[in-house]
């Protein structure tokens, strides 16, 4: 029983991208010990504490034993202090609103400006073969901000020995030529007319070859989907795959504090304040 506790635990904080060691496992092992958590309450229980963590400012992703203490101790004062304002009933209409579909506004990533900028044209609900396109390059656009936001490729602007760690992302085209050389892509998961499955980004595609891949990384990969990969371009055209993941996430605090101007559903920006 043991055995299956360590693994709900480590898979409830694989959730929130985090991973324990020794040390942050038994903490939680205690706490859960301590109040007598039963089985069946030990994901949820355990999925509530990374949550609080992952809240924290100083949060890494291999938990740290003494940022997680200061959670559960944060968590235990917590119980008991709610007040009556919290007790009252909450009135619908302050937080719900109802969105027409056919009148929300269109957006569209601009590379050159690096912003989203809103369509003028008249809207309509038949798609063409182009605004299928122009959706997909969005997703990539938006998606790769995201990427090059994330502390592991984005410098920092200090000299420090972590420049040495940043991870930085290539694009297909840059493939041609550099037989033998290591790259990280992000694109598309999909296939070519010949059945291959390939990586497809802004500036072209790539088959993939995924003979020496042991493990992919956690997450769901399917056609359509966006992914990092890692490998050896080869002789043949073909990228050998040495990894494989899921681009990282990013807080919504940090999205919010970059985009919260626009305002994607036409009920009017608010202001961070208000989307508290």
């Amino acid at each position: 029983m043991a055995d299956l506790r360590h693994r709900t635990i480590i898979k409830a904080f694989l959730k929130f991208s985090n991973s324990l060691g020794p040390d942050a496992l038994e903490l939680v092992e205690e706490i859960l010990d301590h109040h007598e958590i039963a089985d069946e309450d030990v994901e949820s229980s355990v999925e509530t504490l990374a949550a609080e963590y992952n809240k924290q400012e100083d949060a890494t992703m291999k938990v740290a034993v003494d940022v997680l203490r200061r959670v559960y101790q944060a968590l235990q004062d917590s119980e008991g202090t709610s007040t009556d304002a919290e007790k009252d009933v909450i009135d619908p209409e302050n937080h719900l609103f109802v969105i027409n579909a056919y009148e929300m506004p269109a957006w569209h990533w601009s590379t050159e400006r690096g912003t989203f900028e809103r369509v003028t044209t008249p809207l309509t609900t038949s798609g063409s073969a182009e605004s299928r396109v122009l959706a997909v390059r969005d997703r990539l656009n938006i998606i790769k901000q995201c990427v090059l936001r994330n502390e592991h490729f984005a410098p920092s602007t200090l000299p420090s020995r972590d420049r040495q760690n940043l991870v930085t992302l290539k694009s297909t085209k840059q493939l041609l030529g550099r037989a033998g050389d290591r790259f990280l892509l992000l694109g598309m998961l999909s296939h070519t007319k010949e059945g291959n499955i390939c990586l497809e980004d802004a500036d072209g595609s790539v088959n993939l070859d995924f003979a020496k891949l042991d493990e992919p990384g956690e997450g769901l990969f399917t056609e359509g989907c966006f992914a990092l990969v890692e490998g050896e371009y080869t002789e043949e055209g073909t990228l050998e795959i040495i990894a494989i993941g899921q681009p990282p996430c990013e807080a919504r605090e940090v999205a919010r504090s970059i985009y919260g101007h626009i305002d994607f559903l036409g009920k009017g920006a608010t202001s961070i304040l208000e989307d508290v």
